[in-house]
């Protein structure tokens, strides 16, 4: 399940200590209660408009078991080097080694040559240092995601609007109801066809504003592996690097 634009966070009620990485996100299209537990053992819930706190907490307390056993599944923590030693970008088929240079004054990110950043500057505090590869990675991800999604859209007859790169942490992308497409940053991570595929379910939604049949149908018709492609994105952010977040 693709998450769309989020109406507003809301408290959980009544589910105790031991939660406090969930979430309950409130959608207007939601038609029914689901679930959703990410990489670092967060948990969201979605719930569709006018739903009661009773209702949630009981759907919470009926799913609790298998909520349990997703958690513990999920992905162990791993500290990425930053700065790292190489950028793997699968999405572009790309590898990019990061050079580490004295320098004087602020601290700055570069290319340098074909496959090669330089960080330099009197500084490399950490915080600084993340936020000059995050912005290094928006930017490239800008430039590499916006012709293959311009020709997706001529492929499926349709016209997109304007492209956004974010950095979020549940959303891999949206599509909004004027046509503007959103794609997660870290998509660079994943695989061509993962990339690919994300990009042609948040383009349906262009024709199909929800998650109904005719929806699924156009995905399937321009993606006939999407089934498989979606369960490897679910599990796409195993291939994050862990300080794009902290």
């Amino acid at each position: 399940m693709i998450r769309l634009n989020m109406l507003r966070q809301l408290q959980l009620w009544d589910l105790g200590g031991i939660e406090q990485h969930w979430s309950v996100r409130q959608s207007a299209r939601a038609r029914r209660l689901s679930v959703r537990v990410f990489r670092n053992g967060g948990v969201e819930i979605v719930v569709p408009l006018r739903t009661s706190a009773h209702r949630v907490s009981t759907f919470v307390s009926e799913h609790r078991e298998w909520i349990e056993r997703q958690r513990k599944r999920a992905v162990p923590h791993v500290d990425w080097p930053l700065p790292p030693a190489t950028l793997t970008l699968s999405a572009m088929e790309e590898e990019w080694r990061c050079d580490v240079a004295a320098g004087e004054g602020r601290t700055r990110l570069r290319q340098v040559a074909d496959n090669t950043l330089q960080l330099k500057g009197a500084s490399l505090d950490r915080d600084e240092v993340r936020q000059l590869f995050m912005r290094w990675l928006v930017r490239h991800a800008a430039d590499r995601f916006e012709a293959p999604l311009r020709a997706l859209a001529q492929k499926m007859a349709l016209t997109a609007g304007k492209l956004q790169i974010r950095c979020q942490r549940t959303r891999w992308g949206s599509c909004s109801r004027i046509g503007t497409i959103s794609l997660n940053v870290c998509l660079l991570f994943q695989r061509p066809e993962v990339l690919q595929y994300l990009m042609i379910h948040e383009l349906s939604h262009i024709r199909h504003m929800n998650h109904s049949e005719r929806f699924w149908a156009e995905v399937a018709r321009h993606e006939p592996n999407w089934k498989s492609l979606d369960r490897e994105l679910q599990q796409g952010w195993r291939r994050v690097p862990s300080w794009i977040f902290r």
